[in-house]
């Protein structure tokens, strides 16, 4: 993700400065790492706030050993996600073929169900179309020079292919070389077993199509099933892969090349939602004010390799400097915030290999979905439309749901929601709502100072007796007015904090 720091700066109030902020600098080659991140991480989630981890970067210098062990787990990787998306390419390039097939199907099939149409114009289109067929696909290949095709041409039988397209059975047959008929006896003698021959293909190459179309339907859905399984079997893969993507500190002095070095930069992002204070209860609150804690691990140090029963680990020992910072924002605020870093980087190599799968076959959703369901689940369906949507059984619309992003708030507003593009689009606040700016300020503040406290104290360092004086509550506390009782006079007017 992009610097959120840089990303404060245009979304918050104040210019992306801090509310308060404390910072903690820990240097010892023999204490780990996890044990100052899990403690804090434990601790801010236990007062209540929801955390999120925004940031996790690392990056070794090409001479330490974690290095080339990083390089290869992400070879690993790679290698099998490559290996997955080549099979879901083939899955994808053979469904595309089957939903062809089953175009083909059906525009055959309806020939068949126009032959047996009590409108006469349109069995008559029907009947003449699978005449067509079955003297290109049928007759043509199977007897060459002695088909009607050919006879017609070459050997001098000018009217066999129109009186066999005339003709709907032998009693037609009879009557068209009846005394003063428009066929002669030899003409008669190919036209009898030859349509013989195509009502039994008509009423047998029906039944088969019908069979073949179910198979390769239900073959289509098995097909569409194992895209999902590959899909989610493919995104383990390369979401580990770019997770051991080494990146964030190309140009750290700190990292030389032939040193066998480490840094690491975690970022927390904590959040908690304010109860509205005395002052405003009862106001209807058009968007939510949160307290936010954002908590900076950066961390250089050397990683051995520490053996365990048979295994291996890293151990990290080195310096730590860790940030605490408070803000508050509002939800239309965070929504912006979290759009401004998603574009400037939205782990680009990832995103691509899904869009792969999802573009190729979004185009065909709608044949995907017509052609999953029976021609009575589709007579259904059309009937429920009227009386509301009808509840979507297509297993194909849960294969794009595996390349959507989650959302990043937890739950949707009620109602038409606001694009939030840009700073502008964020309205600036009421009455009510600088009052909540100023709670959810002041709880942020005090639930910081005691994470940094709590956490000096606990590990026997040396702490203040009192809040340290770095938190301005006039940055965000509203001016208020005091109204007198009108019908004794003037309003007394007092600028000051909210009581």
């Amino acid at each position: 993700m992009g610097d959120i720091k840089e990303v404060l700066e245009k979304v918050s109030k104040n210019h992306g400065k801090p509310l308060a902020s404390y910072k903690l600098i820990y240097d010892s080659p023999q204490n780990q790492l996890e044990p100052i991140y899990y403690w804090i991480l434990d601790f801010v989630n236990n007062l209540g706030f929801t955390v999120e981890k925004i940031a996790d970067n690392f990056m070794s210098s090409p001479g330490s050993g974690h290095f080339s062990e990083m390089g290869q787990r992400a070879t690993l990787m790679q290698q099998q996600g490559t290996k997955i998306s080549a099979d879901l390419h083939q899955l994808i390039k053979s469904t595309i073929n089957l939903l062809y097939d089953l175009r083909e199907f059906e525009q055959r099939l309806s020939h068949y169900e126009d032959a047996k149409s009590k409108d006469k114009k349109r069995k008559e289109a029907g009947v003449l179309a699978l005449k067509q067929i079955w003297l290109d696909s049928v007759d043509l290949p199977k007897r060459g020079r002695g088909s009607i095709h050919q006879m017609s041409a070459d050997l001098g039988y000018v009217t066999l292919r129109d009186a066999f397209m005339i003709a709907n059975s032998v009693e037609d047959v009879e009557k068209m070389a009846a005394k003063d008929g428009t066929i002669n006896d030899a003409v008669k003698r190919i036209m009898i077993p030859r349509i013989d021959e195509f009502l039994k293909w008509q009423d047998f190459s029906y039944k088969e199509l019908r069979k073949r179309e179910s198979i390769e339907r239900n073959y289509l859905r098995s097909q569409i099933e194992t895209i999902k399984l590959y899909s989610a079997w493919m995104k383990p893969y390369f979401k580990a892969a770019e997770q051991l993507r080494q990146k964030g500190f190309d140009k750290n002095a700190a990292l030389v090349n032939a040193f066998s070095t480490s840094m690491f930069e975690l970022t927390l992002f904590a959040k908690q939602k304010v109860t509205a204070p005395k002052q405003v209860k009862g106001y209807n609150i058009r968007r939510d004010y949160n307290s936010i804690l954002l908590i900076n691990f950066q961390y250089r140090g050397h990683l051995a390799q520490k053996a365990e029963k048979g295994n291996y680990a890293f151990a990290f020992g080195g310096r730590v400097d860790i940030t605490f910072d408070a803000y508050s924002l509002n939800e239309e605020e965070l929504k912006l915030m979290k759009k401004k870093m998603e574009s400037e980087d939205f782990e680009e190599g990832l995103k691509y290999s899904f869009d792969i799968a999802e573009d190729a076959l979004k185009e065909l959703k709608d044949d995907f979905d017509y052609f999953l369901k029976s021609k009575e689940e589709r007579d259904k369906e059309d009937k429920e439309k009227d009386g509301g949507a009808s509840q979507d059984i297509n297993p194909f619309t849960a294969l794009f749901d595996l390349f959507k992003p989650s959302s990043y708030s937890s739950s949707a507003k009620k109602g038409k929601e606001v694009e939030i593009n840009d700073e502008k689009d964020i309205k600036p606040d009421n009455w009510v709502e600088k009052h909540l700016r100023a709670e959810a300020a002041n709880t942020a503040a005090a639930r910081l100072y005691t994470t940094y406290d709590v956490y000096k104290k606990a590990h026997r360092m040396a702490s203040s007796s009192d809040n340290f004086d770095n938190y301005s509550e006039s940055k965000v506390s509203p001016k208020v007015e005091k109204i007198g009782d009108v019908f004794k006079g003037a309003g007394e007017k007092k600028k000051g904090k909210y009581e």
